[in-house]
């Protein structure tokens, strides 16, 4: 190995240039081991009981050349004192790296924008501090405050029972029923709502839940399909009851029954049982409003006898002859009638018989 460097540098430059100064004019760094000048470094002459040329530098050597050449430092030769090209950078841009990355972090995690319908909960070494309105906060830098933000004008929704899994309550009569509604809310005081429920939709699915089954536990089975809305408001009513009483920072917007029916085997017959009793009731119906309007005809009969009885106090004799003839004209309107004149009869026929038996001569 030393041998074939030897024969890669046999000439009389050294690799970097000739003689001691290099094409950029640094001189090389002394070495106790370096050859007399006037020897060629990388001649070969005679080898060394060693194995290796006297003179020849080794490979650690070289590469500690290459190194002072080049502004690497060592043996006190400094590159860029003696024009090198070498660069040694200086331990103060390192600090103002770290500082500008500081600043950097004290920026990110101290100012914090809050939308008009958030909330920033603050918490300080992982404890309720206090809550940022809308707008621009500062806070300590993180990891020392930490800020999250909560939505307290989103409308969130919980839905109970469904078309896969029925939800049977029992009503007041004896009665079960299947039901699914959904529950709306929002958050109303977010540090509440994070901190004083260990899990807040858990709660206000099992609020809602146990809030329904009293409301159904005290109406009918027909009420509890009929009355959904006076239904609605009792468990909203409840559940906003329970929920402050917990402090959850929740209030609730509403609830919605999507579903009041019989279990699945009974629907049918349930229907059926429905139909006869609307039908029932139709029926009732029709017959309470012709009674009513009988009732009103009579009380309007009641009234104009009345008046009649007013006028025959008055004047009897002309009341009792203008009833009479009032009474006969309205039953021989409709009646074929034949006057006779005495003492000598003289058949007279009234003009609608006459016109009521042309038609019937002409069909013959």
């Amino acid at each position: 190995m030393t041998n074939l460097i030897g024969r890669l540098f046999a000439d009389s430059k050294g690799p970097w240039g000739s003689g001691s100064h290099d094409e950029e004019g640094v001189k090389p760094a002394p070495h106790d081991d370096a050859p007399s000048p006037a020897e060629n470094p990388w001649g070969r002459p005679s080898e060394g009981p060693t194995g290796r040329t006297p003179g020849t530098p080794n490979l650690e050597e070289l590469l500690r050349r290459g190194r002072q050449k080049f502004g690497g430092g060592g043996g006190g030769n400094n590159g860029g004192a003696s024009g090198g090209i070498g660069f040694r950078p200086d331990g103060s841009i390192f600090l103002w790296a770290a500082a500008a990355l500081a600043a950097l972090w004290l920026l990110l995690t101290s100012i914090h924008s809050v939308a008009p319908q958030e909330r920033g909960v603050v918490t300080r070494f992982g404890r309720y501090a206090y809550t940022l309105s809308p707008g621009v906060g500062i806070t300590l830098p993180a990891p020392i405050d930490k800020v999250r933000k909560v939505d307290v004008e989103k409308i969130q929704t919980i839905d109970l029972g469904s078309e896969e899994s029925e939800t049977l309550m029992l009503t007041g009569d004896g009665n079960i029923i299947d039901i699914a509604y959904q529950v709306r809310f929002n958050i109303r005081v977010p540090e509440q709502y994070l901190f004083e429920l260990a899990q807040p939709d858990e709660t206000i699915r099992q609020v809602a839940e146990s809030a329904m089954r009293a409301a159904i536990a005290n109406v009918t089975l027909r009420d509890a399909t009929q009355k959904r809305g006076e239904i609605e408001n009792r468990v909203q009513e409840e559940m906003q009851r329970v929920l402050d009483s917990y402090h959850s920072g929740v209030q609730v917007q509403g609830i919605a029954i999507r579903q009041a029916d019989p279990p699945a085997k009974v629907l049918d017959a349930f229907k059926e049982v429905s139909a006869a009793q609307q039908q029932a009731q139709s029926y009732i119906n029709g017959a309470n409003a012709y009674a009513t309007q009988l009732t009103a005809k009579a009380q309007g009969e009641a009234v104009a006898f009345d008046k009649v009885y007013e006028q025959y106090k008055l004047a009897p004799e002309v009341t009792r002859r203008r009833m009479y003839y009032e009474t006969m004209e309205r039953v021989l309107q409709g009646v074929d009638k034949t006057i006779v004149d005495a003492p000598g009869v003289n058949n007279y026929q009234s003009l609608p018989a006459v016109t009521r038996s042309a038609p019937q001569g002409a069909a013959k």
